[in-house]
């Protein structure tokens, strides 16, 4: 009952929050596609279409106020890349053999696509991103705290079933990338009261991916811990902090999950473990169709189809997220799909190296989060062939979106270079202001908010 409540609440506030501006509603959208209600609560939600809802209302309000500001600076490549792979797909599917396959992957992309261009033009503030970050740290944080109280009660619902509709494996790659915002975010957060409820929803998403036995997943934490490690000012209480993270893993890791991780580095008489040896082998396989045409590539969804020809069962994926797309979509197709990432990745590894002293801490924090979090999701991908999982897709938005309202406030002159007047912090942390930052020498009783395209 209480999931039936709480769905009809985020539908509804979705809805009307969209008569205000669409990036309420895209806020709505991102909670139920992370939260996956009928599959949370299955229980209690039978059908019921309302991410369909939001999204109606979410872009029947972008249409009427003209599809937001595309005044998108730095971010400009990111976007038109994701915006290419679509439209490549597109131009591939028209020609492909299974018609139904490849359609049905256009539409799935569109269905990420069209709110990633919503939330992407209509974020206007640092509060807008923060919100974004709260809502994907959250929902994923909700999500795992259910999947704790699974293992708790005695099943591993996560491993043996998955949740929304994926395996374990696929379902840790958004969890690995959670865990990159949710620390960045609490180091961001100045509340006692924001880190505890952070800080917990980081201790449930690590334990998931733990219990996941995704050793992609695991390998992928390492690392992405790691990046983060690298990328933060560190000073005593960093490191205290690191290594009592790096403490809590291996004790909630147990025996079990760290012989499990430690099998993928196993060789027995020249091959490696069955199942990363499987995927090597199908990665040869997918490597000889990509050479038959390495422009157009198989066709969206088409590689399932094939598998069949090398002895996998029909239907099998390619287990690699990069390595399928490239066979589907060719040299283009690869080039546009994982160049919107690493060009996000290096746009905000740019910023973060310019970034005045003067500017809100969010910029570099957010910055940070977007490199850890997609470095995180990149190489778990690596082991897993999920191109519609939309939480990568949402962190993406997150360091494009600093991109932009990190140069529209540059425009207007609300952060100066480092040599530059001084600038009065008006606590913008506290939400008071919708940026918080005025010069000194702005006239007494003037709004010094900067008007940020055609939404205000």
């Amino acid at each position: 009952m209480k999931g039936l409540i709480f769905t009809y609440l985020i539908t509804a506030l979705g809805v009307s929050g969209s008569l205000f501006s669409p990036f309420y509603g895209f806020l709505a959208y991102v909670a139920l596609a992370l939260l996956r209600p009928d599959s949370m609560w299955s229980h209690a939600i039978q059908g019921g279409r309302f991410s369909m809802i939001v999204a109606v209302a979410m872009l029947s309000s972008w249409a009427c106020r003209g599809f937001g500001n595309w005044d998108l600076g730095k971010a400009r490549p990111v976007v038109f890349l994701f915006v290419g792979f679509w439209m490549w797909s597109l131009l591939l599917a028209i020609g492909a053999d299974n018609q139904t396959l490849a359609w049905g992957f256009v539409e799935q992309m569109a269905k990420i696509l069209l709110p990633f261009l919503v939330g992407i033009t209509t974020c206007k503030t640092i509060r807008d991103l923060k919100a974004l970050a709260w809502v994907i740290v959250l929902c994923e944080g909700y999500v795992c705290f259910e999947l704790n109280m699974h293992y708790f009660r005695g099943f591993n619902f996560l491993y043996f079933i998955g949740f929304g509709g994926v395996d374990n494996n696929s379902a840790a790659i958004g969890f690995v990338a959670a865990l990159g915002v949710a620390f960045f975010l609490f180091l961001n957060s100045e509340k006692i009261w924001q880190k505890a409820l952070i800080g917990a929803c980081m201790a449930f998403i690590l334990h998931a991916i733990l219990f996941s036995f995704s050793r992609g997943a695991m390998l992928a934490t390492v690392i992405g811990v790691s990046i983060s490690f690298f990328l933060i000012k560190k000073n005593s209480m960093h490191y205290s902090m690191f290594a009592l993270l790096l403490m809590a893993g291996f004790v909630m890791a147990g025996p079990e999950v760290r012989q499990r991780f430690l099998r993928t580095f196993e060789k027995k008489r020249g091959e490696h473990e069955a199942s990363a040896q499987s995927r090597l082998d199908l990665w040869k396989d997918c490597y000889v169709v990509f050479m038959r045409d390495p422009v157009f590539g198989c066709g969206p969804n088409q590689w399932p189809l094939l598998a069949s020809d090398f002895g996998w069962p029909e239907g099998k994926e390619a287990h690699s997220l990069w390595v399928q797309t490239a066979t589907e979509t060719g040299i283009p197709g690869i080039t546009m799909f994982a160049g919107f990432y690493l060009v996000c990745m290096w746009r905000c590894w740019r910023t973060l190296h310019t970034l005045s002293d003067r500017a809100p801490p969010w910029f570099g924090d957010s910055c940070r989060m977007t490199i850890a979090s997609l470095t995180g999701f990149g190489v778990a991908a690596q082991f897993v062939s999920l191109e519609a999982l939309e939480l990568p897709y949402y962190v993406a938005l997150l360091g494009a979106g600093t991109l932009i309202v990190h140069t529209r406030m540059e425009r207007e002159g609300l952060i100066p270079a480092d040599d530059e007047q001084e600038v009065e912090v008006a606590d913008w942390r506290d939400g008071t202001e919708e940026i918080g930052l005025r010069p000194l020498n702005a006239p007494a009783g003037r709004s010094s908010e900067p008007h940020l395209g055609i939404l205000n």
